[in-house]
């Protein structure tokens, strides 16, 4: 098998993300040599490589699903929102500066095409089969001259496309016709069909509208996926975080000890890695919530600073709602705070700061002896360790660096009665680490609240992918996508007025 297939989506959050690691996982599974590529990818949740590459962890996700090592090669363009105006860019797992979005569109972007369609082709001769994912809406006709990571991507390679809708959200008929007749005639040739999402109730209700679709645009659909509750997969989100409501989906299994353990999430303005508490999620009677007032922190027994992209607006922005008199208050009562990158920095006394925010020096909330200064090159990196006598695995994604003064050590940060800081994403990933951590918490907390003894963070995120590869090879018709990926775009297909210029 050589092919491959593009992802599309005729909006945002209809469930590319997903999609694409489930047919990533449902190869792998059938023993094909996959892997993902999204040739740009704008999000504040990103990882590290092994080699220091920055990429999406959306990316990182569907390579876990492919079963291989992820690396800059599958999310070549990261961009990272600073602004409503403007995005750090990463080109390659390293930043190459601050863009506003009229001059990424006015030129930059397209100059990135050959650097992208090379990371493909490199992809495509390393492993059988390659699914990429796209962004937003391929029929985005304002942006399609400059276009890298839809239809450019797909007509640069010769992919077939695969256009998924969100059903829940109701109007997928029309977004389907839609998004195909806002396609110019050589994109048209490329979309091969469509994949329903998010479906609830009985599949034979909506055959008649499945079929109306393939009368009017000569495209079938190639499955029908139904909604299911509990997928914690990475998020991509850019300046829009989804919350899923307000509240992080916890496991449902009853806890261990007598009481939970509530933790509250400060919703700090430009959010990052806010995947970091998923693993606090998982444990069984940990219940985590994203906050943003004052008084949802009274009744809370560990808040979460968590790592932001603007660590002085965020600073400023606890100030404001009075969320940072609290996390003072809860320090002085000795009640547990954690301070994750960002969150970690502004923990501190002092933040000098020409980079980030170019706002100089400004004072931190002085709860933990460290001063930080903001380097002009970011540090990648992914230490190993140990904290409370446990090994602990992460990754390092920030531009300050932190000298710490005194308190206890803990990972690269240090311990102050029960306020805690760290630089290390994912650290709460690691198991025994985790169990000891809340363990402390919830003494501290004077909660009666027992880890369970076997939660796996990694066995609970493979059962999340294995479902994705089920639904697709439940739901969808897995021996046309097969030919879709090993001999493209169907021949033939009609084109759809009005379409647009090419």
């Amino acid at each position: 098998m050589s092919g491959g297939l593009l992802v599309a989506g005729t909006t945002s959050d209809a469930g590319k993300s997903v999609v694409t690691a489930g047919i990533c996982r449902w190869l792998a599974r059938k023993g094909v040599s996959v892997a993902p590529f999204k040739a740009q990818n704008m999000s504040l949740n990103s990882f590290v490589t092994r080699e220091g590459a920055e990429i999406g962890r959306a990316q990182a996700m569907q390579a876990q699903a492919a079963r291989v090592e992820p690396s800059a090669l599958m999310n070549p363009v990261l961009l990272k929102p600073g602004s409503d105006r403007s995005s750090q860019v990463v080109l390659m797992g390293k930043p190459v500066g601050e863009m506003t979005a009229r001059g990424y569109h006015g030129g930059r972007q397209e100059a990135l095409l050959s650097t992208v369609v090379g990371c493909l082709e490199e992809l495509r001769g390393s492993y059988d089969a390659v699914i990429c994912e796209g962004a937003g809406s391929p029929a985005e006709i304002n942006l399609r001259r400059t276009d890298i990571v839809n239809m450019g991507i797909a007509r640069a390679a010769r992919f077939p496309v695969l256009v998924v809708g969100d059903i829940d959200r109701g109007g997928v008929f029309a977004s389907f016709f839609g998004t195909t007749a806002l396609l110019s005639a050589q994109d048209q040739e490329l979309v091969a069909g469509y994949l329903v999402n998010k479906f609830r109730g009985d599949v034979s209700l909506l055959e008649p509208g499945l079929d109306m679709l393939l009368g009017l645009t000569g495209r079938r659909t190639f499955g029908v996926l139904p909604f299911q509750h509990g997928l914690g997969i990475d998020e991509e989100d850019g300046l829009r975080v989804s919350l899923r409501g307000a509240v992080r989906e916890s496991a449902v299994a009853p806890p261990v000890g007598d009481d939970v353990l509530r933790v509250a999430v400060c919703a700090v303005p430009l959010m990052s890695n806010f995947t970091d508490v998923d693993a606090l999620a998982a444990e069984p009677g940990v219940v985590v919530r994203f906050v943003d007032r004052a008084d949802e922190l009274v009744d809370a027994d560990l808040v979460v600073v968590p790592g932001t992209r603007g660590t002085v607006r965020a600073l400023e922005w606890l100030r404001e709602r009075g969320l940072a008199d609290a996390i003072a208050r809860r320090a002085a009562e000795g009640r547990p705070v954690l301070g994750i990158c960002g969150g970690f920095q502004l923990l501190g006394e002092r933040i000098e700061d020409d980079v980030e925010s170019r706002a100089g020096t400004v004072d931190g909330l002085g709860l933990l002896p460290v001063r930080v200064r903001f380097a002009r090159e970011k540090t990648l990196a992914r230490p190993v360790g140990e904290a409370l006598g446990e090994p602990v695995e992460g990754y390092e994604i920030h531009h300050g660096v932190a000298e710490v003064l005194g308190g206890e050590p803990f990972l690269d940060g240090c311990r102050v009665g029960e306020v805690w800081g760290t630089h290390w994403h994912g650290s709460l990933e690691s198991d025994a680490f985790r169990r000891r951590f809340l363990t402390e918490v919830a003494r501290a907390a004077g909660r009666r609240f027992v880890p369970a003894p076997d939660t796996s963070f990694g066995a609970l995120r493979e059962e999340q992918l294995d479902l994705l590869g089920d639904l697709i090879e439940e739901h969808a018709d897995t021996d046309a996508l097969l030919g879709l990926i090993e001999n493209g775009p169907p021949s033939g297909l009609p084109f759809i007025a009005p379409g647009a210029p090419s």
